[in-house]
């Protein structure tokens, strides 16, 4: 019998104007799997689980939806499991089970919130996926599920701003409410000191939760069903961080620290710096990305990316982490779009974007050409241009990204991006 072969890295791209997920082969780009008719939030993002399955929200169906990428030559369908949620989805998570989920809404398609409505899901739940939605507070909470694998014992909290706060409830007791969205009732609250909070992130080994705000990353531990709060890390320099997230392997927090001009339109004067925090050492930095718009970043075998959008080039910058002190080891420019955000107009609406994607268990970088329909594929070891993949939808407003690669771990990170 000949030896069993692992399987290629996977690459899911989802058109959330087009209504679209395609799972892609990479190298090659070939298409192992499709689901029409999905229109991913992508607010929300996608959420690694384990066993190398991503859940998303669809915002147009109101169902969170459970892949499994690498099911289909396996006899296993694509789709693997759904449940009703409350939309618009602004917020996923899971307990470091994978288990367990929560997904909070926000705003939509409307210019002040209006929903308060909270979803709590049990995948394992007697006769297949169960969900239950009950009120909050109104607003874009962000959300993390803490749970050592009962049930029973798991916390929901959410990460409120206007007032700010850190507010605990026990999902089992979610998992219970009546019909009809009651209201929920929290068990813990933990008051924050600003009302500008955005980004989450998760510490499965110690039960800490982090949330970014202007006055630094505050952090909470779990004790029982309270949240004891703890020294804030500081941004360490000018500006603040508009995104958070876990690198698993490493055990280190990463972040995006803006500064310049507060007004939007000056968005090219806007400064950027990758903040790290390393949670063993207690070691934090921060590395010069550029001017422009910098957002969100992808974790992959032994580099973080960032995307840097600019009206003099786009750029892939790398960021080598595998021994010692974070350093860039690359800024490889990117082709331009056609639609891109420019001067004197804000970098987010009526404009084309970029996501980017990567796996702890693969040196590939993905990241998109939006209206393109184009991913270009990035060797981060090699520092070089594999491929330009094509989809045959454009990928408005950036698409969405996950890559993944058998047994990378990325579940240690249990919340959607």
């Amino acid at each position: 019998m000949p030896p069993a072969t692992t399987p290629p890295p996977r690459l899911l791209v989802a058109d959330q104007v087009a209504g679209s997920i395609r799972v892609l082969d990479l190298p090659d780009g070939r298409e192992a799997g499709r689901a029409e008719g999905r229109h991913l939030a992508e607010h929300a993002g996608f959420l690694a689980l384990p066993g190398s399955r991503t859940a998303f929200v669809d915002d147009l169906a109101g169902e969170l939806v459970v892949l499994d990428p690498y099911g289909p030559e396996a006899d296993r369908p694509l789709v693997e499991a759904t449940a009703p949620v409350a939309i618009p989805a602004e917020h996923l998570a899971a307990d470091p089970g994978g288990r367990l989920l929560a997904v909070t809404t926000g705003l939509g398609r409307n210019w002040d919130a209006w929903s308060d409505l909270l979803t709590a899901v049990d995948l394992a739940a007697p006769g297949g996926p169960r969900s239950v939605r009950v009120r909050t507070r109104m607003g874009e909470p962000g959300v993390t599920v803490f749970g050592a694998g009962d049930p029973s014992d798991a916390l929901v909290v959410l990460r409120h701003r206007e007032p700010g706060s850190l507010t605990a409830y026990r999902h089992a007791d979610l998992m219970a409410a009546a019909p009809a969205c009651p209201p929920a009732e929290a068990v813990h609250e933990v008051p924050l000191p600003d009302d500008d909070g955005h980004g989450d992130a998760q510490d499965p080994l110690t039960g800490r939760l982090f949330a970014a705000a202007s006055s630094g990353v505050h952090r909470a531990r779990r004790e029982g069903t309270a949240l004891v709060p703890e020294e804030p890390l500081p941004w360490a320099g000018e500006g603040r961080g508009y995104y958070l997230r876990l690198d698993p392997a490493r055990r280190t927090l990463w972040s995006c620290v803006r500064g310049g001009p507060t007004d939007p339109a000056r968005w090219p004067e806007w400064t950027n710096d990758a903040w790290w925090h390393q949670l063993d050492s207690g070691h934090t930095g921060r590395l010069p990305l550029g001017p422009g718009l910098v957002f969100r970043l992808a974790v992959a075998a032994r580099h973080v990316a960032y995307a840097r959008v600019h009206p003099d080039g786009d750029e892939l910058v790398l960021i080598a982490v595998d021994s010692g002190t974070p350093r860039i080891t690359a800024r490889l420019p990117l082709p331009a779009m056609d639609g891109a955000p420019r001067p004197g107009g804000t970098p987010w609406d009526g404009v084309q974007r970029r996501a980017i994607a990567a796996s702890p268990g693969s040196p590939f970088v993905a990241v998109t050409r939006g209206g393109h329909g184009e991913i270009h594929l990035v060797d981060a070891d090699a520092a070089a241009h594999v491929t330009t993949l094509s989809v045959p939808s454009p990928l408005n407003d950036g698409g969405h990204l996950a890559l993944i690669s058998p047994g990378d771990g990325a579940h240690g990170d249990p919340i959607g991006r």
